[in-house]
């Protein structure tokens, strides 16, 4: 049963090295990435499973100790996601499980063994479901480490340039993962999602499969939108 989850952004610019002079700019977001993250290990986990989205080629499941690095950013930083028992070879992680691994080596993650899962952008809301679904029967005490953005048309300098429906869309995502809203959550318009750009759509649909009649509780430790791109940490517990 899903026992905790937080919910972070995934931008590499959390990674300070790829910010670089930016860097001071996220410290609020790292810092309430580090507070929700210790509520995972507070709930003292049997497994972590890492959950963000991915492009294809970094769709699917990725075993403990696999590497990733920001290289693709500018920057020599590698990570890995826990402790590597034998040499894991094959995929890189994928960018959003890369960050959520170095915001796990930040924090000096030892809590409990850990996997990572890609999940595509356009998975149906009922398939992420179902993904969470199984997750979350994985294990007595699962907890998820959910990665993923909301919009990126916040603004005319945004990626996705300013759409106004972008800010209401935000608005909701805020709500429903501060207030644990599993109906809400599942219920999150994924062609809107889309338009908007907002990567965070299938893994936090992923989550709210794995919270079915957990009966968690929520809390927003941050939102803001320093890119014109929807930042949010909330955590599950």
């Amino acid at each position: 049963m899903l026992v905790a989850a937080a919910v972070c952004p995934c931008p590499p610019l959390l990674v300070p090295e790829v910010a670089a002079g930016a860097a001071p700019e996220m410290d609020a977001a790292r810092s309430a990435c580090a507070d929700a993250l210790g509520v995972l290990a507070a709930a003292r986990p049997d497994l972590l499973v890492v959950v963000g989205p991915a492009e294809q080629s970094g769709r699917g499941s990725f075993p403990q100790g696999t590497s990733g690095s920001f290289r693709g950013f500018g920057v020599d930083v590698e990570v890995r996601l826990g402790p590597a028992e034998d040499t894991v070879a094959g995929r890189e992680l994928p960018p959003s499980l890369a960050v959520g691994a170095w915001l796990l080596e930040r924090t000096g993650w030892a809590d409990a063994p850990i996997e990572g899962l890609g999940v595509g952008e356009p998975l149906a809301p009922e398939r992420c479901i179902g993904v969470g679904r199984e997750i979350g029967a994985r294990a007595g005490r699962v907890a998820l480490l959910v990665m993923g953005d909301a919009s990126a048309c916040r603004t005319v300098k945004a990626p996705g340039y300013l759409d106004e429906r972008a800010a209401p869309f935000d608005a909701e995502v805020a709500r429903a993962l501060g207030a644990a809203d599993v109906a809400a959550v599942q219920a999150l318009d994924a062609e809107l999602a889309y338009e908007l750009k907002a990567s965070g759509r299938a893994p936090w649909q992923v989550l709210a499969g794995a919270a079915e009649g957990a009966n968690l509780g929520g809390a927003l430790l941050y939102e803001d939108a320093p890119y014109g791109v929807g930042y949010v940490v909330a955590t599950w517990s």
